[in-house]
């Protein structure tokens, strides 16, 4: 088979996760292997069409393709997600209908289900024919057990393809189309007094409904806020993966954009803020993708840790679980509170939900509530925890360092007094008697410490 292999790393030849790639290549040698590094060259391919032609009629002459990427931030890095907007944007979709597809990607396990998520529905967005996709973490390939995972992926793969076996659709179309946003009532004002209100937007969108959902949410503030433009500060360019931020947060762009200075003056001080933006091949823009990516200059230390965040959004939601779970996840993770998420899909609607919307940040932000952390914050929060604590200590030493004065070294081994407890337990109930009886007792004896707590409150 001919194969269009894009690769979504910036680092390009020096990417991780290509040479799971290139390790199928040597063993499956019967196919043609040909390599775009996408990520990497991305502003080429944006500004000159020669560029952006010559993968897209490689693709159109191949049997398929495999997308290859690290995961940044829940997702294909921006860089990648540009690529991806372009094809859609310069109708080059018919190069890739029909063709056999993969999915590949290296990280450390963090929420690389939403990446394989969204490369299997831009897959099927494309009508091409996906053949299975592979998450390895990032050291796998370095073991023996892990590489003969790869190898029988590989025959999975080109089996599936080579029998005409891919699996079935997983993402059906997306058909929604906004109705016109025309605000209907009289929005009542909303004293933050001395709240720090952030808006943030990736572009204009004069005119469209997002620009007079936010118009609304500001009728709704009484009290002055900032409305910062992504599209109109200095950005040089999306995250390269270069990890020189991990020893003292000092990110390679320092001093040659706008974005660090933007991020630590209004991001960080905020003590509210709005993510303004429109649905976009299954996410936001690449250009709010580009923020997320370059915020890793902070690494693994939540960065919005205590603000509200509320989210208004032009687009069908309802049509988008990926995209919901991956905004409710960075929200927990962050240990930021979500209070709201308001869309044009309802128009009929969403000027009360923006009322509404204003009316809890506020509520929450004076009372400087956070829901708790479910699945995704917890499990994210140990995946971190476990990782900066051993083998990439020595990378992020500032992660390390912030851990350590903050209590997220929070290990269950260190709880001495619930280990002592359970030793205790178990020896107890060695005694068949014994087990018997405590066992009896269980639903009973497990409520009551939390039935006094409410009795005495």
């Amino acid at each position: 088979m001919k194969i269009s292999v894009l690769s979504g790393s910036p680092k390009g030849k020096h990417s991780v996760s290509l040479q799971s790639l290139l390790y199928l290549s040597k063993k499956f040698k019967d196919h043609d292997y040909n390599i775009f590094h996408i990520s990497k060259s991305i502003k080429k391919i944006e500004s000159e069409n020669d560029e952006f032609d010559k993968i897209i009629n490689d693709v159109n002459s191949s049997d398929m393709v495999i997308w290859v990427t690290p995961v940044y931030s829940f997702l294909v890095p921006s860089q990648y997600k540009r690529f991806i907007e372009l094809i859609f944007e310069k109708k080059a979709e018919y190069a890739f209908k029909n063709k056999f597809a993969g999915a590949i990607t290296t990280s450390i396990n963090f929420f690389d289900n939403c990446a394989h998520n969204y490369l299997r529905s831009i897959s099927d967005d494309l009508e091409m024919k996906f053949c299975g996709s592979f998450s390895a973490d990032s050291y796998d390939l370095l073991n023996e057990e892990e590489r003969s995972r790869l190898f029988k992926f590989g025959e999975v793969l080109f089996a599936n393809a080579e029998k005409n076996m891919p699996l079935q659709k997983f993402f059906s179309k997306t058909g929604f189309v906004p109705k016109p946003y025309n605000p209907q009532k009289t929005f009542e004002k909303t004293d933050f007094k001395d709240k720090k209100i952030l808006i943030v937007k990736d572009r204009s969108y004069e005119g469209e409904n997002l620009h007079k959902m936010i118009n609304s949410f500001k009728e709704c503030i009484s009290s002055e806020f900032e409305e910062i433009d992504l599209s109109a500060l200095d950005i040089k360019g999306g995250c390269t993966g270069c990890v020189q931020c991990g020893f003292d947060h000092h990110c390679m762009y320092e001093g040659a954009d706008d974005f660090i200075d933007f991020f630590n003056e209004k991001v960080k001080k905020a003590d509210i803020m709005i993510i303004a933006g429109e649905i976009k091949d299954r996410w936001l823009s690449s250009k709010w993708k580009e923020f997320f990516d370059r915020s890793f200059f902070h690494n693994h230390i939540p960065s919005m840790m205590g603000k509200q965040v509320g989210f208004l959004i032009s687009g069908g939601l309802s049509e988008q679980a990926n995209l919901k779970e991956i905004i409710e996840s960075f929200i927990q993770w962050q240990r930021a509170n979500l209070c709201d998420i308001v869309t044009d899909e309802f128009v009929e609607s969403t000027d009360s939900a923006i009322q509404n919307l204003a009316t809890r940040l506020k509520i929450e932000s004076e009372l400087e509530f956070a829901a708790p952390q479910g699945f995704p914050g917890k499990g994210g929060h140990k995946i971190f925890r476990d990782d900066i604590f051993a083998r990439h200590r020595f990378v992020f030493q500032t992660d390390h360092k912030w851990y350590e004065e903050n209590g997220f070294y929070d290990f269950p081994q260190y709880d001495e007094k619930a280990l002592e407890m359970s030793e205790n337990m178990i020896k107890l109930t060695s005694d068949p008697n014994m087990r018997e009886a405590i066992r009896k007792m269980l639903k009973t004896e497990m409520v009551k410490p939390h039935a006094k707590i409410v009795e005495n409150s």
